[in-house]
């Protein structure tokens, strides 16, 4: 994709070093310019209203204001595009989810800064973050986080190269339903919105949300605190029953397998497939082979192209597929994609997909 214009980047971080990092890192791209730095929201703050950035990375561990502090009054106030590069930690991570829940666009973990091979390494991902957030769509931000009180349940490469063999569309020896979603930038809020909605029974959904390593599972932990059903980082041999949602790990593929009528999903290491690990395209696949019309595809906000080639292996294998419209998109890029492939079958508001979803599987 070309740009008209460098994207204005702002670094927020109250490390020198971090921030003389990351300027290294954006400017290097052709489209990406730093134009400022701060060491602490105030000063911050006073570089926002000089250069009018187009995207802001924000540290959430700072001195005289914390990040989420800073980035709840900048939803407020003046919404721009915010990208979270935090470290984990347990806490640190639980922040960082409500700092989504706040309005942030993306997260992506801090660099080893003390090995080059790594700063590399993160250098695409950390550019591409940017890139996919300067074409958000940001909205205020007024009130406070939805508080949804948990209720009681018995809890109990190339796709080729993870998946090589022949698909197999014969599913008739089970009824059993599985909804599959695949979501990346703004994917976060729009998972919560629709399960938020999903009912004690609803049928077993299995999710990738492009995220981090160790921050997918505090983003699971906190969904289970909000939804009706169960969500759980997924686990090898994990079995997918009705009243249960499984996010693909960080860093590891997911796909789902069945063993007489009961699905499980098995979670794997391999090579990096449409630049991402867990990738949509592979769960997809996955879910086409092994549940084919027992099944609905679900793709959600995010940049880039992941998911449409799966999802229309899922639609030639019998299964309902949707496609979260442009407008309810805070980036309307995957969609797009499926919708040009011819891989979807309704396109729908993000306020509608449940309703959909469970009306039509």
């Amino acid at each position: 994709m070309s740009y008209k214009r460098k994207i204005k980047v702002l670094i927020v971080d109250d490390s020198a070093i971090v921030r003389q990092a990351l300027s290294y890192i954006f400017n290097s791209d052709p489209f990406i310019e730093v134009v400022a730095t701060a060491n602490d929201p105030y000063f911050a703050a006073k570089k926002i209203q000089k250069f009018k950035p187009d995207v802001i990375t924000l540290d959430l561990q700072m001195p005289r204001m914390d990040g989420l502090t800073f980035l709840k009054k900048i939803m407020a106030q003046n919404p721009i595009p915010i990208v979270i590069i935090s470290s984990f930690s347990e806490k640190g991570s639980m922040s960082t989810i409500k700092a989504l829940e706040y309005g942030a666009i993306e997260v992506v973990e801090k660099p080893l800064l003390s090995d080059k091979k790594a700063v590399e390494a993160s250098r695409i991902r950390l550019c591409n973050t940017i890139k996919a957030a300067s074409l958000a769509r940001v909205k205020r931000k007024r009130g406070s986080i939805i508080n949804t009180p948990q209720i009681p349940v018995n809890k109990k490469y190339s796709a080729d190269v993870i998946m090589p063999e022949a698909i197999s569309y014969k599913t008739t020896s089970t009824t059993n339903k599985i909804i599959a979603i695949g979501a990346s930038t703004g994917g976060t809020e729009a998972i919560k919105t629709f399960l938020m909605e999903m009912p004690l029974n609803a049928p077993g959904i299995v999710i990738v949300q492009h995220m981090p390593e160790k921050f997918t599972l505090s983003f699971a932990n906190r969904l289970n605190q909000l939804c009706r059903i169960r969500v759980k980082e997924a686990e090898n041999r994990d079995y997918v029953e009705r009243g249960t949602a499984f996010i693909a790990p960080g860093n590891k593929h997911m796909i789902l397998k069945r063993t007489g009528q009961r699905y499980f999903v098995e979670v794997l290491d391999g090579p990096l497939v449409n630049r991402h690990k867990p990738a949509v395209d592979v769960l997809f696949r996955s879910v086409a082979k092994y549940a084919g019309a027992n099944a609905l595809g679900i793709i959600m906000t995010g940049m880039g192209a992941d998911g449409a080639k799966g999802l229309l292996e899922m639609k030639q294998a019998g299964a309902k597929t949707v496609a979260q419209d442009e407008k309810s998109c805070v980036v309307f890029g995957m969609p797009k994609v499926a919708i040009k492939k011819g891989a979807v079958d309704k396109i729908l508001p993000l306020k509608n997909l449940a309703g959909f979803a469970l009306r039509n599987i």
